[in-house]
């Protein structure tokens, strides 16, 4: 059956990619939570599968919701679940109805990777045709955003009107407190011409786009009248949880505690002023070790009595000058290592004996061009000057990774992860950069696998 004009059809699974898709990429979360809006009153999806739920309903609009609070759109399964009080498989439902009505597609597929862990997917948010037909928006077509809205007809004000302050009921729902301490809704005024294009840039610096209910002749009230939020001050509490939280994100052995449990443990350097920075360099003055079965309990066990050692910032800041020292010492040595690596075995590759193994190799080398020895000890001189290297040249070398990696080449960051080590490599291509490389080695090979827009 033929969907009719301005009613949703289901998307097929490749389709559901930001390089296939059909929609247009929201310009931000206002604009896109009317279309969910929309597909949840519009009544006319139906799920094609067998199980699960039928229809958009509530629950998939307040995931919708978590979804629009995340920036970049990459959120956990696990986390979502959490948030919501509902099961993992409940969410993996709603996000396939997000995904099968077009408001959702893949921008890199969650997988494992080896050493990190699980990666979550990343989606864009988009909006389907279907929205555009209903609400008689007039749109163009836009390099940014695949299409672009430049009006709407008089026949769609009062329903996108009407859409625009659901939205704004569902944003300003009460919500927990830990949402609240890193969500704040922005209380801007959202204003554009009708023929307005919100592509064109600003010498004030950059703005953020407006959503698609204000598309009219413009309103009495300057958005740049705006009140001027003050910077929260921390107390006791919140600055043990802050602490808790950045040696979590920053020590490797840490990643898998538990943001209280932490929280208590560094309880005493927090209350005395520490930062993540000093109580990393405390660490390695301590002595870090290598297998560590019970991460909380080693670190309360070194961190016992530290504030009192330690009770001046003069001193604390002694020790993080040393242990900063001792990393360019070892990295030093880890650069004279792996150029004499190099050095010993260049050109003492020999073919395989076998016969299989030889036809895959000679397969493989004519699929695709075998990299010269020299292009190689290039990367690998550029690679391991990182601590010399101008800005300039590392932002020469994130462009040139970047533009390898979206045809496909991880050369370079392969071998700056294996040679030098992940830390090195984030400090030359960035971290999402090289996170972006170890998810595409990793990932099962997909035709459907893209990296960026």
């Amino acid at each position: 059956m033929t969907p009719t004009p301005g009613s949703i059809s289901s998307v097929p699974a490749p389709r559901q990619w930001i390089n296939a898709t059909t929609g247009r990429i929201a310009p931000e979360r206002f604009s896109w939570l009317q279309a969910v809006v929309w597909a949840q009153e519009d009544q006319t999806y139906r799920n094609t599968c067998g199980h699960g739920p039928q229809r958009i309903g509530d629950t998939t609009l307040a995931v919708a919701v978590e979804l629009a609070r995340f920036s970049p759109c990459r959120p956990g399964v696990e986390t979502l679940a959490r948030r919501l009080n509902r099961s993992a498989r409940t969410i993996k439902y709603h996000l396939g109805i997000l995904r099968d009505t077009g408001l959702l597609a893949y921008r890199t597929k969650g997988t494992r990777v080896s050493g990190i862990g699980n990666l979550a997917s990343e989606y864009v948010w988009t909006i389907p045709q279907a929205f555009d037909t209903a609400l008689h928006l007039m749109t163009r077509t836009s390099d940014r955003f695949i299409r672009m809205v430049t009006g709407i007809k008089d026949a769609g004000r009062n329903r996108i009107r009407r859409l625009a302050r659901t939205v704004q009921q569902l944003l300003g729902k009460r919500r927990t407190r830990r949402t609240l301490r890193t969500n704040r809704r922005s209380r801007t005024t959202r204003c554009t011409p009708m023929r307005g294009s919100s592509e064109s840039l600003s010498t004030a610096g950059p703005t953020s786009l407006p959503p698609e209910s204000k598309l009219e002749a413009g309103e009495a009230i300057s958005p740049t009248l705006c009140k001027t939020r003050t910077r929260r001050v921390l107390n006791s509490t919140g600055r043990r949880f802050q602490l808790a939280r950045e040696l979590i994100e920053q020590t490797e052995w840490l990643n898998r505690c538990s943001v209280p449990r932490i929280a208590w443990i560094v309880r005493a350097v927090a209350d005395a002023g520490w930062t993540s920075t000093e109580v990393r360099a405390w660490l390695h003055l301590r002595g870090e070790s290598q297998h560590i079965r019970r991460p909380s309990g080693f670190l309360a066990t070194v961190l016992h009595n530290a504030e009192n050692v330690l009770d001046t910032p003069a001193k604390r800041a002694d020790a993080v000058d040393r242990w900063r020292a001792s990393l360019d010492v070892a990295r030093r040595e880890r650069i004279q290592s792996v150029r004499h690596h190099a050095e010993r075995f260049d050109n003492v590759w020999q073919p395989p004996t076998s016969p299989a193994v030889r036809r895959l190799v000679d397969a493989a080398f004519a699929a695709r061009p075998l990299v010269s020895i020299g292009a190689d000890q290039d990367v690998l001189h550029a690679v391991s000057g990182v601590g010399e290297l101008t800005a300039a040249e590392v932002k020469a070398s994130r462009e040139e990774a970047r533009a390898r990696l979206m045809a496909g080449d991880t050369g370079p960051i392969s071998t700056a992860v294996a040679s030098l080590g992940r830390q090195v490599a984030y400090d030359l291509y960035g971290h999402d950069l090289v996170l972006r490389g170890l998810q595409m080695m990793s990932a099962t090979r997909s035709p459907l696998l893209s990296v960026g827009t």
